[in-house]
């Protein structure tokens, strides 16, 4: 039939993958945790449709160990044939070893018939000695003996080295089905332990610390890497029950408890554990433990993957504040840099050049504007990835692997922009107002409805015809509403609650919005009559007055120089416009309100921006819906598609969920590149100026410039002068009060329980709100819009309430001395 040295080959199979339980699929989960991917004839050969796009063609080998052909050896021959695993025949036990060796087949096929020939017992043997057999079937075919004869023990054949026995069956068929078995069962066994045995080779060249226990907690396997990391000797845990091992004093008293509770119910947990070293102190650690699925579907393992936690920004913000405070830099710095930790270590800082103490006062504060934006990073997930690559950068191997491991595992967030705030212990105020504004509501928790109805009273106050028009005393006042210490206040009482409609006037011509929409000054009059009666009066905050506060603001910041050389009219008018209808028919009341209360908007915006998305849509309807008030009645429709959707985006802009977003965005795609250019460049100034140019004027940075502008003016407040700041501090606290007010009467969910009028300190509410919103915001405007004004009045302000807090004092202003 065929020599010693020659090879019948089948046809190819396709075969099934095994089916893998217990601690070898708890392995085969680790290898793809740990980024391996084993190639599928390496591990894991038998494939199945599911897991690939097409077969696997897999030939499994068989070696037949016959000294002479006869009827026995032709069938096993052709039956690896129709099963279509490749065959070798060997002759002698010399020529079987050296074929095994070069081969490694899969299952070998011994006579053990004839004895004359060889000893079928010292030939399993001679195979055996060799490395390549531990994971290969041997099978002996013995001789029929007759039916009176006793049937001897398969001890000796299994002390040998056999698996198995095949008695003496001539039929292709027999010896079809044995194979077929084989395959099914010793074959696909050892190819699972092959599977171990790679899953077990990963783990232990693996970084991370990998702790494999039984359902009872019982150590069974640990990997060098968490015998580095714990000082333990991997024979001093094996056997040993987690309970038996010290435990750290730093996690919460029930934190195993629910660690436990969760993995019981076959759910992964993942989490900050303290764990206590052998040589006994204390490590903080980032842990996974995933339950493993095995034998009657119960949970058999527990696979725990840990690495050490490392808080980058704490790390780095230390590092910098001791080489910011340290003898080379001013006392100025230093201050500013204390200025700075109020944000609770939230600014991850690199070196901030010193700049000449001689210089004029508002260029060193310009110089710390800019300064602090190479430093400047919001808590956010997404800006920890770049301090992680900056810190990772300069820093060992192993450092740069577990920085990119939280590099990867931040990026699979989608919270990308969220700030992660402290326990809710640590700091209620800013939790609820941060939760307040950045989250659009719970679930709904019942059938209550929440309709709002715009107040669209007004006072009889005559409406100028023209700017000529204008009281005396309102004109005087308008005349000075190019500066920031604009008092708004004052224009509300002399207009009687109506602002919005005289200082629109006013810095819409100022602007020449009536030239480029063609509309005449009445259109515009009508449309600014309708917008105003379009806001609630009766809101303590979100009111006209609020509207035309923030198109003062708006205005300023189009005036200044940077801001004016980077947009196009078209960018200013609709920022102006944005501006005026950003807060339309507001109800007093936030999205998560909104949301909780089941109302018609919420289900309108599907729970998604709602407030902001209506005065978008609504002030488009009005605007529209009469020709009177139609102030885009005369441009050409690009243009009013190119307007509208730059309005839009504006007041989306406002909404609060994204505000990380904007400010990281701006920051990153702006502040940095533009103070990159200003203390690199060594070419002249006015390449300087051209540089910077480029990235103000592109389509990109100038949206992100609008979304920018029109937050920094929507939450001025704080930058006010002092008794503007405590005024609208007052008014945004009686919104927040009465809301909190009709939740409780509602049976709605409280969205900010702090603010609750019996106990809120008004002053803990501003400084959280200066912390987490303001500060860093207008640190990036002030570095691009130079704002030395406005940041004097926010530090100043932020002393105030500071002091207010320091006295444990909850209201607006000090107690009256006595």
């Amino acid at each position: 039939m065929v020599s010693a040295t020659e090879e019948c080959v089948g046809p190819m199979k396709l075969t099934q993958e095994p089916i893998q339980d217990g601690l070898s699929q708890g392995l085969s989960a680790l290898i793809l945790w740990l980024g391996i991917r084993p190639c599928a004839h390496q591990i894991y050969p038998y494939v199945t449709k599911e897991v690939s796009e097409g077969y696997q063609l897999v030939d499994l080998q068989v070696l037949l160990v016959f000294a002479k052909e006869d009827s026995q050896s032709d069938a096993f021959w052709w039956a690896c044939d129709r099963a279509g695993f490749r065959c070798n025949i060997a002759r002698t036990p010399e020529t079987a070893v050296e074929c095994f060796l070069e081969k490694h087949h899969e299952i070998i096929v011994i006579d053990g018939r004839h004895s004359r020939y060889f000893e079928p017992e010292a030939v399993c043997r001679l195979i055996r000695a060799t490395k390549p057999s531990e994971n290969t079937v041997i099978l002996a075919v013995l001789p029929q003996k007759p039916a009176d004869q006793e049937e001897p023990s398969v001890l000796p054949l299994l002390c040998a080295g056999f698996s198995r026995r095949f008695v003496e069956n001539s039929s292709v068929s027999a010896c079809y089905n044995e194979l077929i078995q084989i395959e099914h069962g010793e074959v696909r066994c050892q190819f699972k332990l092959r599977a171990c045995n790679s899953a077990f080779t990963a783990l232990e060249h693996c970084q991370e610390a990998v702790e494999i226990t039984s359902e009872d907690h019982i150590i069974q396997y640990v990997n060098p890497a968490f015998e580095r990391m714990m000082g333990y000797q991997k024979g001093e845990l094996i056997g040993k029950e987690l309970t038996e091992l010290p435990k750290s004093d730093k996690n919460r008293a029930d934190l195993l408890d629910t660690i436990n509770t969760c993995i019981k119910k076959g759910k992964e947990w993942t989490g900050i554990y303290y764990a206590r070293k052998k040589s006994g102190d204390s490590l903080q650690q980032h842990v996974r433990i995933t339950p493993v699925i095995g034998q009657g579907g119960k949970i058999r393992h527990f696979v725990a993957i840990k690495r050490p936690h490392i808080d980058n920004n704490n790390q780095v913000h230390k590092i910098n504040k001791e080489e910011k405070c340290s003898g080379e830099h001013s006392q100025s710095e230093c201050h500013s840099l204390r200025h700075r930790d109020r944000r609770k270590d939230s600014i991850d800082a690199r070196s901030i050049s010193s700049r000449s103490s001689d210089a004029p006062s508002l260029q060193n504060r310009r110089y710390s504007s800019v300064a602090r934006i190479h430093s400047m990073t919001i808590e956010a997930p997404i800006t920890k990835v770049i301090n992680i690559i900056n810190a990772a950068q300069e820093s060992s191997p192993v450092t740069v692997a577990e920085a990119l491991d939280r590099v990867l595992e931040i990026l699979r967030t989608t919270e990308l922009y969220s700030p992660q705030l402290a326990s809710k212990e640590d700091d209620p105020h800013t939790n609820d107002l941060v939760g307040g504004l950045m989250s659009d509501g719970l679930r709904r928790l019942s059938g209550n409805e929440y309709v709002f109805c715009k107040n669209m009273s007004q006072s009889q106050l005559a409406i100028p015809v023209t700017l000529s028009d204008v009281p005396p005393p309102i004109a005087e006042m308008l005349n000075d509403e190019d500066c920031w210490e604009f008092n708004i206040l004052e224009l509300e009482a002399a207009t009687h609650k109506r602002p919005l409609t005289y200082l629109g006037l006013k810095i819409f011509t100022s602007f020449g919005v009536c030239e480029f929409l063609s509309c005449s000054e009445a259109t515009l009059r009508s449309w600014l009559q309708l917008m105003e009666a379009s806001y609630h009066s009766s809101n303590s905050y979100h009111n006209s007055t609020h509207a035309a506060d923030v198109l003062h603001a708006t205005a300023y910041f189009l005036r200044k120089e940077r801001v004016k050389s980077s947009l196009d009219q078209l960018d200013e008018v609709a920022a102006l416009i944005a501006a005026t209808v950003h807060d339309v028919d507001h109800p007093g009341r936030t999205n998560s309100f909104l949301c909780n209360a089941g109302s018609e908007l919420a289900i309108l915006y599907n729970d998604t921006a709602v407030l902001e998305s209506h005065h978008a849509a609504l002030a488009f309807q009005l605007t529209v819906r009469d020709s009177k008030s139609n102030i885009f009645k005369n441009i050409d429709r690009n243009q009013f598609r190119t307007l509208r959707q730059a309005i839009i985006d504006m007041v989306l802009a406002t909404e609060m969920t994204r505000h990380f977003e904007h400010v990281s965005k701006f920051v990153n795609s702006i502040n940095k590149p533009m103070a990159a250019i200003e203390e690199t460049s060594t070419s002249s100034v006015n390449s300087d100026c051209d540089g910077q140019a480029n990235i103000r004027n592109s389509p990109e940075n100038r949206l992100l410039i609008k979304r920018m502008l029109i937050k920094c003016a929507d939450v001025a407040n704080p930058c006010r002068p002092l008794e503007l700041c405590i005024e609208w501090a007052g008014r945004i606290s009686e919104e927040y009060f009465a809301q909190t007010d009709e939740e409780k009467r509602q049976g709605l969910p409280v969205v900010m329980p702090v603010f609750d009028r019996n106990t809120c300190s008004v002053p803990k509410s501003q400084i959280s709100f200066m912390d987490y919103f303001i500060t860093d915001m207008f640190d990036a405007w002030d570095a691009f819009a130079s704002l030395p004004g406005l940041m004097e009045h926010l530090s100043e302000n932020y002393n105030y309430w500071k002091g207010l807090d320091e006295m444990k004092c909850k209201s607006l202003r000090p107690p009256p001395a006595s």
